[in-house]
């Protein structure tokens, strides 16, 4: 996700990324008892979901009767040469616009190495709620359907800036970005959204799936703000590059993108 992330206090993005290849660290993880619905109910050490790879080598089996979390990772301009070949993600989102104008430099590379991989892929939008909300949409929307689409390519709006607007303020522009995207592309887009934020200014967005940020939390430990009843993707670290979680399935992440 792009910089500045949320305020530095909650330490959602420090200012500058750790490369990818350069990750020395083991980073320990959890896997949840899951609904389909990407509830996360409990869990237990160990990364599952995924195979051994340079950011886990040691991935650990889901126990008995608990589902796998769906590993995935995010990128932007700020990683424009990450490798999706090698990397373990059963899921990759980038960013592809920010506010009216900026198209991120690397969407297109991103994009491509997705569809090669075979993998789910994503694309999100950086939200300003100082701009019109519609004509951000048409941005982002124009931007991604500049590339080559497939069925079950996820949409996402990235909110974590309120722009001095007041709490009603954001969140209206919120729902107006995600209706009119909804409604141009007959798919429900996601949100995403550290979860303080999502807090406080996600009320009444529940019906669009959710991806938050939280890394205090172990992967898919983390219960839903505001009035979400469940998570989609869980965020839980960003280094040395954004990972994430999710208790779908491939096939039902894929279920949330694009239709035929």
């Amino acid at each position: 996700m792009p910089k500045p992330r949320l305020a530095a206090a909650l330490r959602y993005r420090p200012s500058n990324r750790l490369a990818y290849a350069a990750a020395a660290a083991l980073l320990a993880g959890t896997t949840a008892v899951a609904s389909v619905t990407g509830t996360a109910i409990a869990a237990t050490s160990g990364h599952a979901g995924y195979a051994a790879s340079p950011v886990d080598p040691n991935p650990a089996a889901a126990p008995q009767g608990a589902a796998t979390l769906t590993y995935g990772q995010d990128v932007s301009n700020y990683q424009p040469n990450h490798d999706w070949a090698t990397s373990p993600a059963e899921f990759g989102i980038i960013k592809a616009t920010e506010g009216t104008s900026f198209r991120d430099r690397a969407f297109a590379r991103h994009w491509q190495e997705l569809d090669k991989k075979g993998i789910v892929r994503g694309a999100y939008h950086y939200g300003h709620p100082r701009n019109n909300p519609i004509a951000e949409a048409e941005h982002f929307l124009s931007a991604v359907d500049s590339q080559p689409g497939k069925p079950g390519d996820l949409l996402v709006l990235d909110l974590e800036t309120t722009d001095g607007r007041s709490v009603a303020e954001v969140n209206a522009w919120a729902k107006a970005w995600l209706s009119h995207v909804e409604k141009k592309t007959g798919v429900k887009p996601m949100f995403y959204s550290g979860w303080h934020f999502a807090d406080t200014y996600g009320a009444g967005l529940a019906e669009y799936p959710l991806w938050v940020a939280h890394y205090s939390k172990p992967q898919g430990q983390v219960t839903p703000p505001a009035d979400w009843k469940s998570w989609t993707i869980h965020q839980y670290s960003d280094s040395p590059i954004d990972q994430n979680v999710s208790a779908l399935t491939p096939d039902q992440l894929r279920a949330l993108g694009r239709p035929v």
